[in-house]
């Protein structure tokens, strides 16, 4: 009997202290503990092992630069890992994934701006980029065709306006604007900006500014940035007096030479047999320009190039969501970049 109660007395005092509530508190305490200890441990791990491998991926920024042959050239963005972003992509699988790195773009120390006044041939070698220069100062009956090409192939391009036809042609100025193009400053009566005075120069890019500006209003979204001498003629002063309006002096690297009125054959493969990364593509309102002009996009685009405006190929940034396979985002050419 003595035994039977001992034992209904260790029975009572076990069941109560399996019911204590500081003992219910200290079991969940250690459950917590324990289940923190590998999530903690798995975390510590995958963000380590992203920080050691972030450097295979990186690519420095390259500074913009004077040439000597070429100019001024821009700089191009460099490619960083951006750790916390890519752990936060990787940590539901709690292991590493390439396809999830996300990279952030660096800036270079030297920037375009920062480079003593000096004209623009093309923009950077390694940017798979070209550009339309469309110098406006004749050929109305030809720019409703090319800018319905441009629209319907979601093309921006950089339409260098004459002041003097700004003001003979108001609406089509507008029109240009309206499609959301690029406007820059090709003097007022397209003299040889080699040859007149600084005071003419000033006036000539001045005033075509003033006559921009007055005719585009509110449609005018950012400050006219660049200028394209008439004929790619003009001296050091020039560029000098340019810079003074805050405008760049931009040239061409490729030619259509639309002027001669070249069959869309002769026109497509001139500009295709030159292009490259960073070309700068010169043309004007012609009719075999607008004849031209579908398929001629259309072969960029098959070289992998896109088609921005003067002042995107010439900008650091790298381009993004481009559909060539380039090297250009990293080791295994990931999309993911801020």
């Amino acid at each position: 009997m003595r035994k039977f109660i001992h034992i209904a007395i260790m029975f009572v005092m076990a069941l109560a202290f399996i019911n204590n509530p500081f003992t219910d508190q200290y079991v969940s305490g250690l459950k917590q503990e324990t289940g923190a200890v590998p999530v903690s441990k798995s975390k510590d791990l995958l963000y380590e092992e992203i920080t050691a491998k972030k450097d295979e991926y990186s690519i420095p920024a390259q500074d913009a630069k004077i040439d000597r042959v070429w100019k001024a050239i821009p700089g191009l963005n460099g490619i960083e890992v951006d750790v916390e972003a890519s752990y936060k992509k990787m940590k539901s699988e709690k292991r590493f994934n390439e396809d999830k790195l996300v990279f952030k773009q660096i800036e270079p120390k030297v920037k375009l701006k920062d480079l003593p006044p000096s004209p623009v041939y093309k923009g950077h070698p390694d940017k798979p980029m070209v550009s339309f220069i469309i110098n406006v100062a004749w050929g109305n009956e030809y720019l409703s065709g090319m800018l319905a090409t441009l629209k319907e192939h979601n093309v921006s391009a950089s339409f260098f306006l004459e002041g003097r036809w700004v003001k003979n042609n108001p609406e089509l100025a507008r029109m240009i604007m309206d499609t959301g193009h690029e406007v820059g400053n090709h003097s007022y009566t397209h003299p040889d900006m080699k040859v007149i005075s600084s005071a003419k120069t000033r006036e000539e890019i001045q005033k075509t500014n003033d006559v921009i500006e007055a005719t585009m209003d509110e449609k005018l979204s950012k400050p006219i940035t660049w200028f394209a001498p008439p004929s790619g003629s003009y001296r050091d002063e020039t560029v000098k007096i340019a810079a003074e309006k805050n405008l760049g002096t931009v040239m061409w690297t490729v030619d259509t030479v639309d002027w001669k009125k070249p069959s869309p054959d002769v026109l497509i493969n001139r500009v295709l047999s030159k292009v490259h990364n960073g070309a700068l593509i010169l043309m004007h309102p012609t009719d075999s320009t607008e004849k031209s002009l579908d398929r001629l996009i259309t072969g960029l685009k098959q070289k992998n190039l896109q088609i921005g405006t003067v002042s995107e190929l010439l900008s650091e940034k790298r381009i993004q969501n481009r559909e060539n396979n380039n090297q250009d985002f990293g080791k295994n050419n990931n999309n993911n970049i801020n």
